[in-house]
């Protein structure tokens, strides 16, 4: 796979002015795809378009996760075939929708595409997002970015997590002028310290970012396994349960834990969490796998070059009033969802990808060392156009 060339994408995307960025997501957490509108000029978030979501067949669901952790072979390829076909139909009805909306709205300047993380493991084999951008590029006549992670790795970087240039801008945009984090609780926890008072998310200093823990994953795969449920909605589970403090105790001296940031995880890479409560009841293994996560982001926490204002929580986690309670228990200063300020936690990452998108083309960087560790400021990203070479 190599790169657009260069002719072909400067007369795809415009050099300059603010674009209207179509980003898509889909998360560990296996539950479907995200896709949302952005405006942006890759540094400044000049407003919010329309967004949709396309939940996995239980089929679909059953084939990805069946591929986790597998780096080639035919389950991976039938993943990337689900993943791009999943989010071809999603982002086209967006699209026709979007060109619907009204003569004033002009159409769409770039995708940003995720795809599905599979494996990820940077020190080692690297990372995996499986999914066709130069597809989607042809189909939706509509240049793509796509494979985001791939350079920081092979920069000595961890590739996640990459939203953080987006919550920088997202603190810009609110208007924000003391450090908060964000909290991202999908299936893996990631956090983000933003320091606002600085120029741009690229400056030293600006920016600490990596994955907590694991959060929705574990609990996901227990609730599922034993109640046969997809999680545990409003927390009703883990609510009749009592916390296996030497579970937890254990859960808390991995290594993983004592390691400097940046740092990030993959998905099944604290697979050992559901051992560690077998021989509890359904609702004390519950509880106890929502405090692990909850304990995971305290720790985090204490990585933060100064306390926080805030703690701006996103992802599915935020539904979870167990999980809130036990974090704003945890952590000394307010933690609260996303949508208390105006934004939204459903679409974050995926506007995440929309905003990353544009940066790419403009050629600025997506990472830097305090992000993913990447030896230097990088922007990753592989750009396709319609009639174009990948």
């Amino acid at each position: 796979m190599t790169r657009s060339n260069p002719s072909a994408r400067s007369s795809a995307i415009p050099k300059t002015g603010v674009l209207r960025a179509l980003g898509t997501m889909s998360g560990t957490s296996l539950d479907g795809v995200d896709v949302a509108i952005v405006e942006t000029d890759g540094v400044v978030i000049h407003g919010f378009g329309a967004s949709a979501y396309r939940a996995y067949e239980p089929v679909e669901r059953a084939q990805l996760a069946a591929a986790l952790g597998q780096w080639q072979g035919p389950q991976v390829e039938a993943a990337g075939e689900i993943v791009t076909r999943a989010h071809a139909a999603l982002l086209a009805q967006v699209l026709v929708e979007d060109t619907e909306a009204g003569a004033d709205q002009r159409a769409v300047d770039v995708i940003g595409f995720h795809g599905q993380t599979l494996a990820h493991a940077p020190r080692t084999q690297g990372t995996l997002q499986v999914g066709d951008g130069a597809a989607l590029a042809a189909e939706l006549n509509t240049p793509v970015v796509w494979d985001f992670r791939s350079d920081d790795v092979r920069l000595g970087g961890e590739g996640a997590p990459l939203a953080p240039f987006f919550h920088f801008a997202c603190a810009k945009y609110l208007k924000r002028d003391k450090p908060l984090c964000f909290l991202n609780l999908g299936g893996v926890g990631n956090l983000t310290y933003v320091d606002p008072r600085f120029e741009a998310a690229e400056d030293s200093g600006a920016l600490l970012a990596f994955d907590t823990g694991p959060a929705n994953a574990p609990i996901n795969d227990l609730v599922q396994a034993r109640c046969g449920q997809m999680m545990d909605e409003g927390g009703a589970i883990a609510r009749g349960g009592v916390v296996e403090t030497g579970a937890l105790e254990l859960f808390l001296a991995e290594p993983y834990f004592a390691r400097m940031p940046p740092k990030s995880l993959d998905r099944n890479d604290f697979a050992e969490m559901i051992t560690l409560v077998s021989e509890l009841t359904d609702s004390d293994a519950t509880a106890t796998l929502t405090a692990m996560c909850a304990a995971a982001v305290a720790q985090g926490m204490e990585h933060c070059p100064e306390p926080p204002e805030v703690v701006l929580v996103t992802g599915g986690g935020r539904h979870n009033p167990v999980l809130m309670e036990m974090l704003r228990v945890s952590l000394d200063c307010p933690a609260q969802p996303i949508e208390s300020v105006g934004l939204d936690g459903d679409m974050l990452e995926a506007q995440a990808f929309a905003h990353l998108a544009v940066r790419v083309a403009r050629g600025l960087p997506t990472s830097c060392p305090g992000t993913t560790g990447v030896r230097a400021c990088v922007g990753g990203g592989v750009v396709s156009v319609p009639g174009g070479e990948d």
